[in-house]
């Protein structure tokens, strides 16, 4: 089996905000240690990740002795950088509400979103007035698209960043600060990812989720800043989105293109990237079942399950009327397209066991050729049907070969899960070639139902206080010097047994696990929050 492993925006609702004044903890929040800094009045400020100008910012008020120095936020993730000051924070309530600075309309929708969870008024495009939140696009900024300030002075708040992205994780930051402490902390916040690529992925082909649960999977993730949702809609189990190009093989149980779209309308609102993967050439039985001609079988006949014969020329024009018609319905710039546990490659004989395969593959590539060059093909022409459409491809790293005739193509990422496999290649050997690499160890990120093949379900404590994104394969860190190729990578859900738990069951078991994932991938360093800290935050964030 495959890797052991309605719409609308966040309900207007805050939890009973605490009185008096923010910051007077001990400073030993999430801001301070390795996962943040605080610094004291006074000291020079270090430089910010944003690179946003001070000069914007509301002007600060003289200090007062009858306010402690403020600390941190308690938020997750942890935010990078605090620089404290004394204050009494901003607190909702009042006469202020939210405002979008002048020139920076595209922030609409984030204000109005911020507004509601808030219970304030949203005030459009205008100039701040005591007690408002503004939301500011500081596009002249250094940093990344994903990178914000938020200041709080004078009983303002002020959430600025080059792009709509970073803008929006500041308003998550206000959110959760205000849900965990009462207050937005008297301050300037500077934050910004560790790694670019943080993702959830959901295996809904074994086990069909309804529309209305992935848009409150969605919502978890933005307040998580998590950035892209995965979707393997695919299997032998099933097919569940509809198709107009080959409607014969879609499932009973399906999502309906309507609900895809509008499932992608509200993760682009939240910043969230769908990346969708269609399986190939293995993990196919749901074509297969409408298409039998089309299953591989070996020398001695029998059908080879979830598998299609590559040197059938049928196989490669149905998978790729499929491609094409799925690129239209998911905009995005990322794409999975499988590749792994390629069934005629993980016996120890494959040209043996498959010898029409083996032929194929001299054919094609000549003397000297195996059935992986033939699968390397595969991989390479898939990507090129859907390259045109812009997309960024990654494929499992058990559809990856050494030593073959043909290589994959070198803008085809890694998506690394195990290290399992018969004839298992170490991310290491990924690293060197230069390669891109997204981490789904499997050790730590797969939560599979039913534990079947000795997996059991993961824990946010492991991943909380052992994972790392270098951590790539068991718990084994690859060397630091390859840090800038892995580019973050996700959390996953495989339905393997799919009866073992509901969709209610599913939603809690991964909400720790989700949330520790987060906030390694946003923060480097080991976190400064004991689990026991971050679990009773996460309960108290919901």
């Amino acid at each position: 089996m495959k890797r052991h492993p309605t719409t609308g925006l966040v309900a207007a609702a805050v939890l009973a905000l605490t009185a008096g004044a923010c910051g007077s903890g001990s400073g030993d929040g999430p801001g301070a240690g390795a996962a943040g800094t605080t610094r004291s009045p006074g000291a020079a400020p270090s430089a910010s990740p944003s690179g946003a100008a001070p000069s914007s910012e509301p002007p600060e008020p003289t200090p007062s002795r009858s306010y402690p120095l403020s600390t941190a936020p308690r938020t997750i993730p942890a935010v990078r950088d605090h620089e404290p000051a004394r204050g009494p924070g901003w607190k909702p309530g009042g006469a202020g509400g939210v405002v979008v600075a002048e020139g920076s309309g595209a922030l609409a929708d984030e204000g109005r979103l911020l507004a509601r969870e808030l219970g304030a008024g949203y005030r459009g495009e205008r100039a701040a007035g005591p007690g408002d939140i503004e939301l500011a696009l500081d596009t002249g900024a250094a940093g990344g698209a994903e990178s914000y300030t938020v200041t709080s002075r004078n009983g303002r708040v002020r959430i600025s960043g080059p792009d709509e992205a970073g803008v929006f994780y500041g308003t998550r930051t206000v959110k959760q600060a205000v849900r965990s402490g009462g207050a937005v902390p008297e301050g300037v916040i500077r934050d910004r990812p560790d790694r670019p690529r943080r993702g959830f992925m959901m295996d809904i082909a074994r086990k069909p989720f309804d529309a209305a649960w992935i848009e409150a999977r969605l919502r978890e993730m933005a307040d998580l800043k998590m950035n892209e949702f995965g979707l393997h809609f695919s299997d032998d189990q099933a097919f569940r989105i509809e198709s107009d190009s080959h409607p014969e093989v879609v499932s009973g149980d399906h999502l309906t293109k309507a609900e895809v779209r509008r499932i992608v309308d509200l993760a682009r609102s939240l910043h969230i990237e769908v990346v969708p993967e269609i399986d190939s050439p293995g993990h196919l039985g749901a074509v297969i079942a409408a298409h039998p001609s089309l299953q591989l079988r070996n020398a001695q006949g029998r059908a080879t399950r979830g598998t299609v014969d590559i040197a059938n020329p049928e196989s490669a024009r149905i998978v790729d009327d499929l491609l094409r018609e799925y690129a239209g319905l998911f905009p995005g710039s990322q794409w999975h397209l499988g590749a792994d546990e390629y069934q005629a490659l993980v016996v120890r004989d494959p040209e043996g066991s498959y010898p029409d395969l083996a032929a194929a593959a001299r054919k094609r590539y000549g003397s000297g050729a195996r059935i992986q060059d033939l699968a390397t093909g595969w991989l390479n022409d898939r990507a090129a049907v859907v390259r045109p459409a812009g997309k960024q491809l990654r494929a499992w790293n058990d559809g990856f070969f050494r030593d073959g005739k043909v290589s994959a193509d070198k803008d085809v990422r890694v998506a690394y899960w195990t290290g399992k496999e018969l004839g298992a290649r170490d991310p290491e050997e990924y690293l060197r070639e230069g390669r891109e690499l997204l981490n789904y160890n499997d050790e730590y990120l797969y939560y599979v139902l039913g534990e079947p093949n000795d997996f059991v379900y993961p824990t946010g404590r492991r991943i909380y206080e052992e994972w790392t994104p270098l951590v790539v394969r068991g718990s084994q860190a690859v060397p630091a010097r390859y840090s800038e190729q892995i580019l973050g990578g996700g959390f996953a859900v495989w339905c393997d047994l799919a009866d073992r738990q509901t969709q209610a069951q599913v939603a809690d078991g991964i909400r720790m696990p989700l949330k520790a994932t987060a906030q390694k991938l946003w923060a480097p360093g080991k976190p400064a929050l004991s689990w026991a800290e971050f679990s009773a935050l996460g309960q108290r964030l919901g």
